[in-house]
């Protein structure tokens, strides 16, 4: 055999590697462990590449890693040119052959590295951050960005309908490149059921990122009016800061909050699960949404929610069913949903979070996302497309 055939025959037989992108690993460890285990028990090769990436974490998982440097808020051109060259050197060392992307810079600009080297396109459009807040220049020129990276894209992610819709309406997306996922799915046998807990102890918690576009001041400036009222009520927030994030709760303001005893700061945790199980009901005051996860968990355990009407949350929670819906940036109209959910009683609240997790088995179990990527995965590296 001649060593051109060797070599082919050896590249045949070589696992097909797929680089998996996130602007953090946080993101990819919270959100993707199951996927990344399923792509490697069907053997694949996993290149996991982010800022700060936990080898270890991925090598227990089959996975490898590769660090890239992602400005996950800057708008600097240069450092963003830095950051595709970045990726396109990466494709090519690792052998890549599709990428999946996660989080808009790594979509945008891992996708339009993608594109010049000739590997497949799969990205998931998992929420849309303060670009898309508002419409103004920075969100048509994201949109711009958006449009050229997916541009060859087959299939491109969504996790709730609103973003799904603004995609199309904006042409960034072709309605047949469009498909909706179920968020990042939730693990049904990690995040049980929990015993409500007793009457009278009344707990809201807020979990993630301390951000303002999650809408932390919101749920702050609702606890303060409302241990005025009832001061043996607790209002907790469960995340870290993130300083780093354009719209990110700065140390010096969240150590005011708890010295005003106005909040409790649980700081960051490995096992989210032991805290749900305390609170009365989780709540998340966001000002837009992919799909919130730390409401899928809460839903998954029998919680009842507190949201606002906004895309994300409102895909799952439904007003009066199993949690109740508050309008977004109104510290007033979160009070009054958190004040209507501590008044109503134990038995209200079971029967809501009974129907919570009714919902989450019905729709948003973890293995029709890993299924659904399995199939768009074998799907683009079929041999009639590769």
């Amino acid at each position: 055999m001649g060593q051109r055939k060797f070599a082919k025959a050896v590249q045949s037989r070589a696992p097909k590697s797929i680089l998996i992108s996130a602007n953090s690993f946080w993101n990819i460890a919270n959100f993707r462990s199951s996927l990344i285990e399923a792509l490697v028990d069907h053997g694949y090769r996993v290149v996991i590449a982010t800022p700060q990436a936990d080898v270890e974490w991925a090598e227990a998982r089959g996975a490898e890693t590769a660090e890239i440097a992602v400005d996950r808020s800057g708008l600097n051109p240069i450092v963003d040119a830095v950051l595709w060259l970045d990726y396109l050197r990466l494709f090519r060392r690792t052998g890549t052959v599709m990428f999946l992307g996660f989080t808009a810079k790594p979509n945008i600009y891992g996708s339009l590295a993608a594109n010049v080297a000739g590997v497949s396109i799969l990205p998931n459009v998992s929420g849309l951050g303060t670009a898309f807040m508002n419409d103004g220049l920075l969100s048509r020129f994201v949109s711009l960005l958006y449009r050229l990276a997916f541009r060859r894209c087959p299939i491109v992610f969504f996790q709730n309908p609103d973003d799904l819709a603004l995609f199309e309406a904006r042409g960034i997306v072709r309605p047949g490149q469009s498909h909706l996922l179920p968020g990042s799915g939730v693990n049904l046998d990690r995040f049980v059921p929990a015993a409500q807990p007793v009457e009278g102890l009344v707990r809201f918690l807020f979990v993630g990122r301390l951000l303002g576009d999650k809408g932390v001041r919101d749920f702050v400036e609702a606890a303060r009016g409302l241990r005025s009222e009832q001061p043996h009520w607790k209002f907790q927030l469960l995340g870290p800061i993130d300083e780093g994030n354009r719209s990110g709760i700065k140390a010096d303001e969240l150590r005011e909050w708890i010295e005003h005893g106005w909040v409790e700061h649980l700081g960051s945790v490995e096992d989210v699960r032991p805290h749900i199980a305390e609170a009365t009901a989780v709540v998340l005051p966001s000002y837009r949404e992919g799909m919130p996860r730390s409401l899928l968990e809460a839903a998954a355990m029998g919680r009842p929610l507190v949201a606002t009407d906004v895309p994300g949350n409102r895909q799952i929670v439904q007003e009066g069913v199993n949690g109740l819906l508050c309008k977004p940036r109104d510290p007033q109209s979160l009070a009054g949903a958190l004040r209507q959910m501590a008044m109503m009683g134990i038995a209200r609240r079971d029967e809501m979070g009974r129907a919570g997790r009714a919902l989450v088995e019905r729709e948003f179990g973890e293995e029709k996302v890993t299924g659904a990527y399995l199939n768009a995965v074998k799907q683009l590296l079929s041999p009639a497309r590769v």
